[in-house]
């Protein structure tokens, strides 16, 4: 009997395992996020420096949550109970520098990249009542006056203010606003792209003036795309025929928008130009009131991007005074700009002019006050200067171990404290106070940990711990992810990760699919949940699943280890990062593990282009390769990026001619082309372009165009249908 029960029970965990084992990862299931890793979005930090608020997960309601425990305190607006307007959902908020009101955002309909407009609604938290902000038409970036009794927004082109305590009277600042000529307050595509900014305008400290940056296009060349019927949405007006979609997009070398600086009087209604000397073919990037009402800080960049200056206007005299030069090797990263803030009669940047970016605070004469970092820091993210105790908070990598990112504290004495504790990636919600913050942790195996922590980084409550995703994922057979360095023929070192299937037999001979972006400062290689594809570099574990390994390397030019890593490639984009590619494959075809003759290459965007470079670099190592809205020509690029790293056609002619497409006689291996023939950002031009130069050279490819899809390709089915294109390539190429 005994006998027999053991061999029931050894019977039933056969059964058992193979249920487990009968767990499949399917493209379906990683398209609609059936593996997604929960996180707590939407965190906007209260005033009384104890608490935040988010919007619920229905879109009905604002709820207030301590930041010490999670816990809510009181829901801040319900459209069950507010007046006089009934919503059925929000689609966000934008709350009243006094916290009084709040701007309900509705009917939402996206632009561009950051760019959206939308119907916005005030509400009083104190009456909840539900009010137009305007009843002529839906409007762009609303911002509040700091006292919060005034309200500034962009409609079609021009600039508007509402009057709050004048039963929200709306007024029009700007008359000369018009579709694809002249701009105010908001910038055009490029520098809404590649400057990360929706919002070229702001209110000064005692609320009596407004600046905002003017963008004349009138002479940028446009270009168009074609609009068809399509689906998912579907275009009902072109059922019939074709459309066209027209707007201003400056290609390298070409003309920018001219930009000039301007200040509205809003007593008084006189508008000024600031005398600003910028360069005829400069940028401004960002305008920033501080909290002097008569000091404008207006930063500029020259056309090569390799100075940042500072002057301060006087809204009303227009008079600009220089404060700051940075003057950097190569070019300013773009980088600078996200972590900029004020603060009273100070201001923090970011700057590498030490070879790694760091933080500095200077004050309102351009002086530096206090450099806060100091050896091979790259700080990824400021949070924040608490002005009681002099103390910085921001997130850093140390440059020789790139992939690890964590939070840290300089006190006013420069003494560094790292707040965070576990290995892997680390980023950081901070309170009003600097009291709080919460930290959402992840690293190449573990899904986001998101934690409130106190400021000495000491746990307060875990909020999140995605144990509901960990318990799916136990029921999947995954393969080892392993991170991995190797130095090249040309004696770099590199960075990279694997993902080996779970049943992997180190006798056995595996084809490789390497997957890359490197694009400059870009990371993939991070111990994070974010490396890869899907999160967990699931999509990679689906690849594994079927047999193949799976590798990602970080190239030259790729960031957190510094200037002279990131900026090697400078004026010869897509060399150094494809013959890095070919060294990893080479590396690769020397393990006992990986069959030489079967490794693939694919990336989306720059990584499509590296794909491309890597593919007809000269040594013959791909056997397959997949380019997703791959940049096929930098003259077909935008200014801004395009020469931030090349300068221009007529200066760099060599660097531009070395592309994809004067590379296609020397294409090796399989290839299949992605593209979306709407997208605004790397055109469909690029794969059609690139296509006639394969045919040209005899070269045979596959092509996937994507209809109505902009640069990233979905919508409906599209993703899935994507995913599966490029994995049953790879099948049939390398199997």
């Amino acid at each position: 009997m005994k006998r027999q029960f053991f061999t029931l029970l050894l019977c039933m965990t056969c059964i058992f395992s193979a249920t487990i084992q009968a767990e499949q990862l399917t493209i379906a299931d990683l398209c609609k996020g059936v593996y997604s890793a929960k996180r707590i979005y939407g965190v906007n930090p209260l005033n009384d420096g104890e608490s935040y608020s988010q919007m619920s997960a229905d879109k009905t309601q604002i709820v207030k949550y301590s930041f010490k425990n999670g816990e809510q305190k009181e829901v801040i607006f319900d459209v069950a109970t507010a007046r006089n307007v009934r919503l059925s959902s929000i689609d966000g908020y934008i709350m009243s520098p006094d916290e009084k009101n709040i701007l309900i955002q509705t009917e939402t309909k996206p632009i561009y990249r950051r760019s959206f407009t939308a119907v916005y609604y005030l509400y009083n938290i104190a009456n909840r009542t539900l009010t137009p902000l305007s009843a002529n038409g839906a409007q762009q970036s609303p911002k509040f006056s700091p006292d919060g009794n005034l309200v500034a927004f962009v409609r079609d082109n021009n600039l508007f203010l509402i009057k709050l305590l004048f039963n929200n009277s709306e007024s029009q600042i700007t008359k000369d606003g018009q579709f694809n000529a002249v701009i105010n307050g908001i910038p055009d595509w490029v520098n809404e792209e590649e400057f990360s900014s929706s919002c070229s305008f702001d209110f000064n400290a005692d609320n009596t003036m407004i600046a905002w940056i003017r963008y004349d296009e009138s002479k940028v060349s446009t270009f168009s795309f074609p609009w068809y019927k399509g689906s998912h949405p579907a275009k009902e007006e072109y059922a019939e025929y074709p459309g066209r979609y027209e707007y201003k997009y400056p290609m390298a070398g070409t003309t920018n928008s001219t930009v000039s600086v301007h200040t509205f009087d809003i007593k008084a209604r006189v508008t000024r130009t600031m005398q600003l000397p910028l360069d005829a073919e400069g940028y401004i990037p960002r305008i920033h009131f501080t909290n002097d009402p008569s000091k404008l800080a207006v930063f500029t960049l020259n056309r090569h991007q390799d100075c940042l200056e500072i002057y301060m206007a006087n809204p009303r005299s227009t008079e600009c005074k220089k404060i700051l030069r940075d003057n950097v090797d190569k070019y300013i990263n773009e980088n600078v700009f996200h972590s900029l803030a004020f603060y009273p009669n100070r201001f923090v940047l970011m700057s590498e002019r030490n070879g790694y970016n760091q933080l500095y605070m200077y004050d309102f004469n351009g002086s530096i006050v206090k450099k806060v970092n100091s050896g091979k820091t790259v700080v990824k993210t400021f949070y924040g200067y608490d002005v009681a105790s002099g103390n910085f908070y921001y997130s850093a990598c140390d440059a020789d171990q790139p992939t690890q990112t964590h939070i840290y504290r300089t006190d006013n004495k420069g003494k560094t404290t790292i707040l965070s504790k576990s290995e892997g990636t680390h980023s950081a919600i901070f309170s009003k106070s600097m009291k709080y913050y919460m930290d959402v942790y992840s690293n190449i195996n573990t899904p986001y940990i998101t934690s409130l922590c106190d400021r000495n980084g000491k746990t307060l409550k875990v909020m999140e711990d995605n144990s509901k995703l960990n318990d799916k994922l136990k029921t999947l057979q995954l393969g080892q992810r392993e991170f991995f360095s190797f130095t090249t023929g040309e004696g770099v070192k590199l960075n990279g990760y694997m993902v080996k299937p779970a049943d992997f037999n180190v006798n056995k001979k595996y084809p490789v699919i390497i997957f890359q972006y490197s694009g400059p400062g870009s990371q993939q290689v991070v111990d994070s949940w974010s490396a890869g594809n899907m999160g967990g570099t699931l999509y990679e574990q689906y690849l594994a699943q079927e047999g193949f390994i799976s590798v990602c390397v970080d190239g030259r030019g790729t960031g957190g280890r510094g200037a002279e890593f990131e900026k090697c490639t400078y004026l010869r984009l897509g060399l150094l990062e494809a013959k890095d590619q070919v060294e990893t494959a080479l590396y690769l075809g020397q393990q006992p593990y990986i069959d030489a003759t079967r490794i693939g290459i694919w990336g989306w965007s720059y990584g499509g282009f590296c794909t491309l470079m890597s593919m007809s670099e000269g040594k013959p190592v791909f056997a397959a390769g997949v380019a997703v809205a791959a940049p096929t020509s930098y003259r077909f690029y935008d200014t801004v990026y395009t020469e931030r790293f090349m300068r221009t056609p007529k200066e760099n002619a060599d660097g531009y001619n070395d592309n994809p497409m004067t590379r296609a006689d020397k294409l090796h291996g399989k290839l299949l082309i992605c593209h979306g023939t709407a997208d605004d950002n790397v055109h469909f031009r690029n794969a059609m372009e690139y296509a006639e130069s394969l045919v040209q050279a005899n070269k045979p490819f596959m092509m996937l165009p994507y209809n109505n899809r902009n640069h990233n390709i979905f919508g409906g089915n599209t993703r899935i249908h994507l995913f599966t294109s490029i994995t049953n390539f790879f099948k049939e190429s390398l199997k």
